[in-house]
């Protein structure tokens, strides 16, 4: 019997409910999967640039080497520019030096990163 896998977008959720969700996954990596549902949402749905921002920079400056949300971290920065065509300087920073490390070790950050840094050169015109 075959299978079928859903996509699902999950939805954007209060400021306080993402940033505990956040703090437990970067405690406790268990959590690892709730957060990234909590940040995709907010990258996709959010209204806030500034919030996702301090979200995505929270994760990609401390997650652990190897977790998972370091490459998406990358990948909703490249959402957010893609949906208000501007990103902080921390947040382009950010993006770069992901991409980067999933270069050098595609161990250490996923090649979302990678993802992260083409959506963001092309939507806010990087070239």
């Amino acid at each position: 019997m075959h299978s079928h896998r859903s996509f699902y977008n999950p939805p954007a959720q209060p400021h306080d409910v993402v940033l505990d969700v956040l703090e437990r996954a970067l405690a406790d990596r268990a959590h690892e999967g709730e957060a990234a549902n909590a940040l995709v949402g907010s990258a996709l749905h959010d209204d806030d640039r500034e919030f996702i921002e301090r979200c995505c920079c929270m994760v990609g400056t401390r997650a652990h080497s190897g977790s998972p949300l370091l490459g998406l971290a990358a990948l909703c920065l490249g959402h957010t520019a893609r949906r208000f065509g501007l990103l902080g300087d921390e947040a382009l920073a950010l993006v770069h030096s992901l991409a980067a490390r999933a270069e050098a070790d595609p161990q250490d950050v996923d090649g979302r990163a990678l993802d992260g840094l083409d959506d963001t050169r092309s939507f806010l015109h990087l070239w």
